[in-house]
């Protein structure tokens, strides 16, 4: 299995930036599609972007297209979520996870979590 590691959260405030990274242990990383994920307060986790194993497409939730970009580097076994124009509803814990399968991005379901980072934008 692989093992993952989330970092780079933090509080900005509105409007700022911050870039996310998740480190892969274990298994080859490049083996595996990945995702993002967040979980606000008293609300369930919810899908934010997903990148296929090379890095050659990409999925992203509405509420963050044009502002969030997920990328990879492979030989670093690295994920990474760079954020911008922050919004204080982007306030969550945000989770990367990988999956086993080889499917279309919009079909994967997740396999491995890492524990999460706090993102807080405030106002």
């Amino acid at each position: 299995q692989v093992q993952l590691i989330e970092s780079g959260g933090g509080l900005v405030q509105a409007g700022g930036s911050l870039r996310l990274s998740c480190a892969a242990s274990g298994r080859t990383f490049s083996n595996y599609p990945m995702g993002w994920f967040r979980q606000a307060p008293g609300k369930e986790r919810v899908f934010v972007a997903a990148i296929t194993r090379g890095g050659g497409n990409t999925r992203y939730a509405d509420s963050v297209k044009g502002r969030f970009t997920i990328d990879r580097d492979n030989a670093k076994n690295t994920l990474y979520l760079q954020m911008n124009s922050l919004k204080p509803e982007d306030t969550a814990i945000y989770y990367c996870a990988a999956s086993r399968l080889l499917v279309p991005l919009e079909q994967l379901k997740y396999d491995y979590w890492g524990q999460g980072t706090q993102v807080t934008v405030s106002s």
